[in-house]
């Protein structure tokens, strides 16, 4: 099979090339015999054919990334040292990649001024405690609501809505596991100015 694709919808996860069209196609990495960059053409060849995206100046950026996926914690951005609280999510990986990246982690109840808040919404009741432990981040930090893929008890547009009434904007989506996503909250930048004598609310 040869196909050529356009670059709208494509897109990189953790462990997959995905182009989103009229078309689906993913590529697993492990599928990827070879992968190269010319003219702003993206040409991978895998188990299935080969496939070209149309990415423009982006196409070599992908061949590194192809060659050398972020991690989890990285996508996630976890920083070395950072705060970090874990709320309800037992992937065991992902805490080890904590573990390894930071010693500031809390698990169930997130310290003052975190970097990262990690909350797992497998119900909608979850998606409440998103104004309570916006108190608990620094001004420019974040909350990452990790939510089952496709159907379920929450859908993605219940996560996004959760956001608004909880005085946060949606910023970024990222695969976390083949059953999960994580959507990233943030504070509104014009609020974030310091906040000192900030009272906490009750988690």
């Amino acid at each position: 099979m040869t196909s050529r694709r356009r670059s709208n919808g494509s897109g990189l996860e953790h462990n997959a090339l995905i182009f989103r069209g009229d078309l689906r196609l993913v590529i697993p990495f492990k599928e990827i015999a070879s992968v190269a960059a010319a003219r702003g053409a993206l040409r991978v060849t895998f188990s299935g054919g080969t496939a070209t995206f149309r990415l423009g100046p982006l196409a070599e950026r992908w061949v590194e990334r192809i060659h050398a996926p972020k991690s989890l914690v990285d996508k996630l951005g976890v920083k070395p040292g950072g705060r970090v609280a874990v709320l309800g999510v037992t992937d065991a990986a992902f805490r080890r990649q904590l573990r390894e990246r930071t010693t500031d982690m809390a698990v169930g109840r997130p310290r003052a001024a975190s970097d990262l808040i990690f909350l797992l919404a497998e119900r909608k009741h979850a998606l409440r405690r998103l104004r309570a432990l916006r108190s608990r981040l620094k001004p420019n930090g974040a909350i990452w609501v990790v939510a089952p893929k496709g159907r379920g008890a929450v859908r993605e547009a219940d996560v996004l809505a959760a956001g608004k009434p909880a005085g946060l904007v949606d910023v970024k989506v990222v695969a976390f596991s083949k059953t999960h996503t994580a959507h990233k909250f943030m504070i509104p930048v014009a609020q974030r100015e310091s906040r000192p004598g900030l009272a906490v609310t009750p988690l």
